[in-house]
């Protein structure tokens, strides 16, 4: 069994749930698989950088992810046009 086979889908994760880079935005490696997100990778650390997009949590050293909840509220200000400082 894959990890990926275990995964529900984004809309199905409660807010509480952390999600990866791999289920946020399309990856080279997994072209196929539906993802919140219509951007690289790159795109999404650069926006990272620039504090237009939630913070990830750091859950180990080799582990990073997002709140399903930040997400879906960055989400949210962006389909009503929101600053993404207004959070």
């Amino acid at each position: 069994m894959t990890l990926n086979s275990t995964l529900p889908p984004f809309d199905a994760l409660p807010d509480s749930a952390f999600v990866r880079e791999s289920q946020l935005v399309r990856s080279p490696k997994h072209p196929g698989r539906p993802v919140p997100l219509a951007f690289s990778p790159a795109t999404l650390w650069r926006a990272v950088r620039a504090k237009t997009f939630p913070q990830p949590i750091k859950l180990s050293e080799r582990i990073t992810a997002w709140r399903v909840g930040d997400v879906r509220a960055w989400m949210q200000r962006q389909m009503s046009g929101a600053s993404p400082a207004a959070a």
